[in-house]
C-alpha cells in the first residue's frame, strides 16, 4: 500500500485544530506525508512488518512532523510508536533498535528514527486514557494493524488533558539537571536542549490550551500563544521553541531553560492544573 493514497485526515476546522463538535482533530495522515518522505515511511512500514509478527505486533503509528506535513529534508526525524499485544521486552527493544539503525542509515532525508513502544494494555487503560490514550488518537497517524483511537474517547481541550499530558515537569527537572552536570560535549548539550525546549514549550502551551480552546503540536505557535497570556516568559518560550528546532550547546541557553524557565513553569503548572497522577 502506498503512503500517499493510504489515508485521509480530518483536519484542523477553524483554525485551532478542532472538529466541529469541538473535539480533537487527528493532527496528522499519511496523505500529508511529503514525497521526500514517503520511501522513508514505506521502508520503515516494511522493516516493523518483517521484525514484528502478529503475534507481537497489535499496530503501529506515525506521530511528528513528517506526518503533519512539516517534516524538513535532512533536518526532521522519524517518528513511530508500536503497540504491542503484551509489555515490551529486552527482545522487542534490540529489535526497534535495529530498525532505527537500518532506516536511519539508508536516507539523507531524516536525522534519526526514533521508535517508542508500549502494550495495548497500556495505551487502553484508565491511568493513560488522558496521555497515552490521547497521543495515540489525536497525535499518531496509523501505519499498520487496527487502529486503536477506535477504543479510545474522542478529546477535548480541557484542564484534565493538560494536567495528564504535561503536569509532569516537576519530575523531569532533576533528571535534566543531571543530565546537564555529566554532559561532556557539544552533543550530549544539543540532545538535552532539544529534548527539554520541546517539553517546556509543549508543557507551556497546554499551561494555556484550556483558554484558547483549541490543540496545536508546532513549536512555533506554541510559544507565541504561550506569550499572549503570559507576556513576561514570552522571549524565553520563543528561545525554548528555536532550540527546540535548532538545538544548542550553549550553556547559558540550557541554563535558562533548565534552571529559570522550567521551575517557573512546573510552579505555574501545579498552581493552575494540579500534577499528573502517579503512574504505575
Amino acid at each position: 500500500m502506498s503512503v500517499s493514497g493510504s489515508l485521509g485526515g480530518s483536519g484542523r476546522l477553524g483554525g485551532r485544530g478542532l472538529e466541529q463538535d469541538g473535539t480533537i482533530a487527528r493532527e496528522g495522515a499519511l496523505s500529508r506525508v511529503a514525497e521526500p518522505f514517503v520511501p522513508v515511511v514505506e521502508a520503515a512500514r516494511a522493516r516493523i512488518t518483517e521484525t514484528f509478527d502478529d503475534a507481537r505486533l497489535h499496530s503501529a503509528y506515525l506521530y511528528g512532523s513528517i506526518p503533519r506535513g512539516a517534516a524538513l529534508p535532512g533536518v526532521s526525524d522519524l517518528d513511530l510508536l508500536l503497540a504491542l499485544r503484551r509489555e515490551p521486552t529486552e527482545a522487542d527493544r534490540a529489535d526497534a533498535k535495529a530498525i532505527e539503525a537500518a532506516v536511519d542509515r539508508s536516507f539523507a532525508q531524516i536525522d534519526g528514527v526514533g521508535i517508542l513502544l508500549s502494550s495495548t494494555h497500556t495505551l487502553l487503560g484508565e491511568p493513560e486514557r488522558h496521555d497515552g490514550g490521547f497521543f495515540v488518537a489525536c497525535l499518531c497517524t496509523p501505519l499498520l494493524g487496527s487502529d486503536l483511537a477506535a477504543r479510545l474517547p474522542r478529546y477535548r481541550p480541557t484542564a484534565l488533558l493538560a494536567r495528564e499530558t504535561n503536569g509532569d515537569l516537576s519530575l523531569a527537572l532533576p533528571r535534566w539537571r543531571h543530565r546537564a552536570a555529566e554532559a561532556a560535549t557539544d552533543a550530549d548539550r544539543k540532545t538535552l536542549s532539544r529534548h527539554a525546549a520541546r517539553k517546556l514549550v509543549r508543557t507551556g502551551f497546554t499551561l494555556i490550551m484550556p483558554r484558547w480552546g483549541g490543540w496545536t503540536s508546532d513549536l512555533g505557535e506554541s510559544a507565541a500563544l504561550f506569550g499572549r497570556y503570559y507576556p513576561d516568559r514570552a522571549d524565553q518560550m520563543r528561545v525554548a521553541a528555536v532550540t527546540g528546532r535548532t538545538p544548542s550547546a550553549d550553556p547559558a541557553v540550557l541554563g535558562m531553560l533548565i534552571e529559570d524557565l522550567g521551575p517557573w513553569l512546573a510552579a505555574a503548572y501545579t498552581a493552575v492544573h494540579g500534577e499528573r497522577a502517579p503512574r504505575p
